[in-house]
């Protein structure tokens, strides 16, 4: 920044990720008048860098007994004439006798705008010369210091999402009554199509179970039918009840999505393991009566989310 207030200066063992700026014979910069010395360009974040130290503090601001150091935009020539850049920065000097960097920057993680009219940011007052210059502190040592920057430039991606919770949540419900169950041969059925909030659904029963839970016991999904139809941007989250009814002491078997995401490209969430075989059949259980087994859906709409790209 362009005065002291709100600077933070810490030390860290860490060496700069982006760039160092070692000078040898530093004492040569003073002995030719030398007010004003940029590093090469580098790059970080898609633009071109450099950094511009004034060895005896910037005199066109009146700082004296400062180094003075700041991070500036080079080659703006090639860049848009409206451009601007937005970055975090943080400026470093290597402490050599303790192996450590001082580091300096905004102590409000203040973000720096960096454009055709303002082309650098900095600290005018980046060390006093008094300190940089005595050889106890480690920062100049044998005529040759090393200076540093981190530099993280905040790009506006456009991403996003927009989450729309649904103010008034209530279950649309379907009830599918499977007769001749004894009789279902086919690995998979759908029941009828049913709609909540606007989106398709169907039960899906493997009556002699799916995977791991095959042979053993019956399995469900719901289904949402029209997912093709999501955008690839859009997700739906949704509670499910599945119920198989007890036809003789509403004792109902209930299993639950509590909080599911559907989308275009997942569009069946359920249970390997809704009721055992040997349950389902056990005329005593109430599950399956006259070769007629219930099943009870409930879908709540929760949320939709479309992402912004």
């Amino acid at each position: 920044m362009d005065n002291q207030h709100g600077t933070r200066r810490t030390f860290r063992k860490d060496k700069p990720i982006h760039y160092t700026f070692k000078i040898q014979s530093f004492s040569s910069l003073s002995k030719n008048s030398i007010d004003k010395w940029n590093s090469c360009d580098f790059e970080v974040g898609g633009y071109k860098w450099k950094l511009s130290l004034h060895p005896k503090g910037n005199k066109n601001k009146g700082v004296k007994d400062h180094l003075s150091l700041y991070l500036a935009v080079a080659e703006t020539s090639s860049l848009p004439s409206d451009w601007e850049v937005k970055v975090i920065f943080k400026l470093f000097l290597y402490d050599q006798l303790r192996d450590k960097y001082l580091m300096l920057e905004d102590a409000d993680g203040r973000v720096r705008r960096f454009h055709g009219m303002k082309t650098e940011w900095g600290f005018d007052q980046f060390l006093q010369l008094a300190v940089f210059h005595d050889s106890s502190f480690g920062y100049l040592v044998d005529d040759t210091c090393v200076f540093g920057v981190e530099i993280f430039v905040m790009k506006n991606t456009g991403k996003g999402e927009c989450l729309s919770l649904i103010k008034q949540t209530s279950p649309s419900t379907y009830t599918w009554k499977i007769e001749h169950f004894s009789q279902l041969v086919n690995e998979i059925y759908y029941s009828e199509e049913f709609v909540a909030e606007d989106y398709k659904w169907k039960i899906l029963v493997y009556p002699k179970g799916y995977g791991l839970r095959k042979d053993n016991s019956l399995s469900a999904f719901m289904s949402l039918t029209n997912s093709a139809t999501l955008s690839s941007s859009k997700e739906v989250y949704v509670k499910c009840k599945l119920r198989v009814v007890n036809q003789l002491d509403g004792k109902h078997i209930e299993k639950a999505l509590n909080l599911q995401k559907y989308v275009s490209t997942t569009s069946n969430w359920g249970w390997f393991d809704v009721v055992s075989l040997n349950d389902l059949k056990d005329p005593k259980k109430g599950f399956l009566v006259n070769d007629t087994c219930i099943l009870e859906a409930e879908v709540t709409i929760i949320a939709v989310v479309d992402k912004m790209s």
